[in-house]
């Protein structure tokens, strides 16, 4: 890599923010971790339960959704009842939700059964000024990630045809995040990616899960994003594994048409109910 990684200060207050005419208000959530059976749990929470009170909590926020992005993990069991629930959860936003599969998802399971109106499952999509590219970084039953020859190729053929400021969209982190456990999950060659975002000055940012924390910094003039779950979290800059107290969240994104990117995290103000903060792993 040639540029180094530097901290960046998350933006505050964006519901309060006036945009200019063009900006698309974006909404994160990552890592849903949703199962067949309603009722199930990770590490002590129930995980729907968990996402329709950060579903709530957005909506209270009355901020004017122009898309959303789905960043993986989304349904911890890979079932096709899982994603058809989702599906419809999503569909209720009411406008365009682009997602992609983590770790935990099965790809073409999520392909053929993550149906729903205004639910994409495409790789490379454009609204106004920006174009969305969403990679799939999963590593058949890994939990790390890795970026095949095919995706690579679709990144670099997705920015070598369109010249809309980009926002590149994955799972897996491709840089360490500080946790060294999970930095050992993290995407296995970053080398090509990085080569290919630097032959292209209009990628503006890249946003990720998987990390289940908040991270925030600038590689040269590219911004790199991660956001907190909306179930259990992980504890940031730990050796081991780790969970957090802090509660669920999502991200904002202001993407304004000359190409900024403001953007901040958002936490529910309750702690999620019987949280095994003694689990070994999840």
């Amino acid at each position: 890599m040639t540029a180094s990684i530097t901290g960046s200060t998350p933006d505050n207050h964006l519901r309060d923010t006036d945009f200019p005419a063009g900006t698309l208000r974006v909404l994160q959530l990552t890592d849903t971790h949703l199962y067949a059976d309603p009722i199930r749990t990770l590490l002590g929470v129930n995980t729907l339960d968990t996402f329709q009170q950060v579903i709530r909590y957005f909506r209270d926020f009355h901020w004017p959704l122009d898309a959303l992005l789905a960043t993986g993990d989304l349904v911890h069991d890979a079932s096709p009842k899982g994603y058809k629930q989702i599906g419809e959860i999503l569909s209720g936003f009411g406008v365009p939700v682009y997602c992609l599969p983590g770790n935990h998802d099965v790809p073409p399971v999520m392909r053929e059964h993550l149906r729903a109106a205004r639910v994409h499952t495409t790789a490379v999509m454009d609204q106004g000024a920006w174009r969305f590219v969403m990679l799939d970084s999963v590593k058949p039953g890994e939990e790390g990630g890795h970026l095949a020859p095919d995706q690579l190729e679709l990144l670099d053929e997705a920015l070598a045809t369109g010249d809309r400021h980009t926002l590149v969209c994955m799972h897996h982190q491709p840089v360490d995040v500080g946790s060294a456990w999970i930095d050992t999950m993290a995407i296995d060659n970053p080398g090509p990616l990085f080569e290919i975002i630097d032959r292209h000055s209009h990628v503006r940012g890249i946003l990720w899960g998987h990390v289940h924390q908040t991270f925030d910094a600038r590689r040269g003039a590219v911004r790199l994003m991660s956001s907190p779950s909306t179930c259990v979290q992980f504890t940031p800059r730990q050796d081991d594994f780790q969970v957090d107290e802090e509660p669920p969240g999502f991200r904002l994104l202001a993407l304004l048409p000359d190409g900024r990117i403001l953007s901040e995290v958002v936490r529910v103000d309750e702690m999620p109910q019987g949280l095994d903060l003694a689990s070994g792993g999840y």
